[in-house]
């Protein structure tokens, strides 16, 4: 539960990091727009005065200062157009046409594209009665910066999206080392025990060969064996099997309702005829225990567990149903995620375990199917038939 928390509070800084250097970026770059806007404004206001001095040149007019000017302005796109809006003259801009008579139409309608947005300067002519339009646009450099922030956004948000995948894939690599590490250390530990325990039970078969609780006692020393056996298999890839599902399923609830408390029912809905399903009988029989413990466990050792299973042309379907406290709905993403647990005892690992054996090794699906709060909560596995 804690590393769950963990987890989402560094997503939730890195969303937060990612968000204020948006804002910064922005911010900042409306302000450099801003003020480079207004300098090529001022620009084009000198550059229309230098165009007004030429048209009104005299013999003491310094032609040499205007025309240095007008030649001097490299970057910004300007088109001049008289009072019929016939263009007279234009500077930096891209002709895009196949002809001269294209391109005097082409370039027309972008000047009067940039007089329609309101970007133009009003120069008169001689007495007044003729005009000139200064009609520009922002220049390449602005245009680059107006879309920078944006560029620069989606780059931060790519970063945020790479670390926190990175950062589960770590995590997720590291606890799968530590899984499978504690899993062969638990098996190896189990197996002297085990082992004196079979050599026990066998010579109390033969002290006391008409002890009828000495076969329930080999049983369970048996499962134990087959509990170290599980642990031993995880890292490992399982060698799945044709199998009839009916009898896997029977053979765990069976071992399962005698040794739960009878006040816990277990209800069998099998479909007519047998399934044959292609799993590994050991790790499968273990996600059905989980399921069964933890309805035990939801139940608080009082209720009914329904085992339904059904079939469809491609899929085998197990439900397992209890009537315990349910999931809130808040949980139920996170049930499978390792380390979650809303118990006051335990490691949280029992369902992400099944729903890696389900997923990973038999290529099914586990999922929670329904849960209400104080009414109980379905699992759903769905598992390719033969």
């Amino acid at each position: 539960m804690q590393w769950t928390d963990r987890i989402r509070q560094v997503k939730i800084l890195l969303v937060v990091a990612a968000f204020v250097i948006a804002i910064i970026s922005l911010f900042t770059s409306h302000l450099l727009v801003n003020d480079m806007s207004k300098e090529e404004q001022n620009n084009m206001k000198v550059w229309a005065q230098a165009l007004h001095a030429l048209n009104n040149a005299d013999e003491n007019t310094d032609l040499s200062l205007v025309l240095s000017v007008i030649q001097g302005n490299n970057t910004i796109p300007v088109i001049v157009l008289d009072k019929n809006g016939n263009v007279m003259d234009y500077r930096n801009i891209s002709i895009d046409a196949s002809n001269s008579d294209d391109s005097v139409k082409y370039v027309a309608k972008l000047g009067n594209s940039y007089y329609k947005s309101g970007q133009f300067i009003k120069i008169d002519i001689s007495d007044g009665s003729d005009y000139q339009l200064v009609c520009y646009d922002d220049s390449i450099m602005l245009k680059r910066l107006a879309y920078y922030p944006y560029i620069q956004l989606g780059i931060v948000l790519i970063f945020v999206v790479v670390a926190i995948f990175a950062l589960l894939s770590s995590k997720r690599a590291e606890q799968n080392k530590v899984w499978v590490g504690l899993s062969k250390e638990t098996a190896h530990q189990l197996g002297t025990p085990i082992s004196s325990l079979m050599a026990w039970t066998e010579i109390l078969k033969e002290s006391y060969p008409d002890d009828g609780l000495i076969p329930e006692m080999d049983k369970d020393v048996k499962r134990l064996q087959l509990i170290a056996d599980r642990f031993s298999k995880i890292g490992s890839l399982p060698e799945p099997v044709p199998t009839s599902l009916n009898e896997v399923l029977d053979h765990v609830i069976d071992y399962m309702d005698r040794r739960t408390s009878k006040k816990v029912m277990m209800v069998k809905n099998f479909a007519d005829g047998d399934i044959t399903v292609c799993i590994s009988q050991q790790l499968f029989e273990w996600v059905i225990e989980n399921l069964c413990k933890n309805a035990v466990d939801a139940m608080e050792g009082e209720g009914v567990i329904t085992f339904n299973v059904e079939e469809t042309p491609q899929k085998a379907i197990i439900e397992v149903t209890d009537t315990g406290k349910g999931i809130k709905k808040k949980d139920i993403k996170n049930v499978f995620t390792p380390g979650f647990t809303t118990k006051k005892r335990g490691w949280g690992l029992g369902l992400s375990l099944a729903h890696r054996i389900v997923e990973e090794y038999h290529k099914g699906r586990i999922f929670v199917k329904s849960s209400e709060v104080g009414i109980g909560t379905t699992f759903r596995i769905e598992l390719k038939k033969l």
